[in-house]
């Protein structure tokens, strides 16, 4: 079984590291190709390997599945260890990817994703605090009621590479995500995919106009570890 999985940069693509680091964290072997964003636009561009023109997109054989959730579901009908195995954290784990999938909109406008700097966010609106309240909850909730060290128990599931670009962004504009958080985010960073992701990111040359504008319109940088 070979697939090939493509993404897009490692700095600007959140939607790309969830099931990057999914079939990273289980060895679940892929070749890793990569679509850079070029132009304000690049719909038509991946509309040439993805039907949405937008990635990831998992290529199996003659088969093309897209969405991060549909890669993810993908994987589970043929890969152990995707979802937990306790029913309960199994349970919880489906309920929390969807709320990441579908909601936490203020989040992802107003603290964009960008590996490689530092950020003095603006004031954060309404929605934005509730959106970081919630995730602090949710992921209190499970390290409390599966016992950790990971959201859903002692095992690296999808539910954890779902919500590793929020630990990225975590870390990027300096948000309160509570102790039992912070411990979370410290200890999916420090794994060998997210720092391979990070090594990535700080090494790509691409610049893109559109992300770039939404990073500034998000606060002020505070540093920069990207390659010049």
């Amino acid at each position: 079984m070979t697939y090939t999985l493509i993404t897009a940069n490692r700095n600007y693509s959140s939607w790309s590291l969830r099931p990057w680091m999914l079939m990273k964290a289980l060895d679940i072997p892929f070749a890793d190709r990569i679509e850079p964003f070029t132009a304000d636009s690049n719909y038509e561009a991946f509309r040439v390997f993805s039907p949405t023109g937008a990635v990831p997109c998992l290529i199996d054989g003659a088969r093309t599945v897209w969405d991060s959730l549909g890669i993810a579901l993908y994987l589970a009908d043929r890969h152990a260890g995707v979802w937990p195995a306790d029913e309960g954290a199994r349970a919880w784990a489906q309920s929390a990817v969807a709320e990441m999938h579908s909601g936490f909109s203020a989040l992802r406008n107003d603290c964009t994703m960008n590996v490689g700097v530092r950020v003095a966010p603006k004031p954060m609106s309404a929605a934005l605090q509730k959106d970081i309240a919630r995730i602090a909850e949710l992921w209190g909730q499970g390290l409390a009621d599966f016992g950790g060290p990971w959201l859903a128990g002692p095992a690296f599931t999808v539910v954890d590479a779902f919500f590793a670009p929020v630990a990225f962004r975590v870390r990027t504009y300096g948000l309160d995500v509570g102790a039992a958080g912070q411990a979370w985010v410290d200890r999916i960073i420090a794994h060998p995919a997210m720092q391979q992701w990070e090594a990535e990111a700080l090494a790509e040359s691409w610049r893109e106009v559109g992300h770039e504008a939404e990073l500034a319109a998000c606060g002020t940088i505070t540093a920069d570890y990207r390659t010049a």
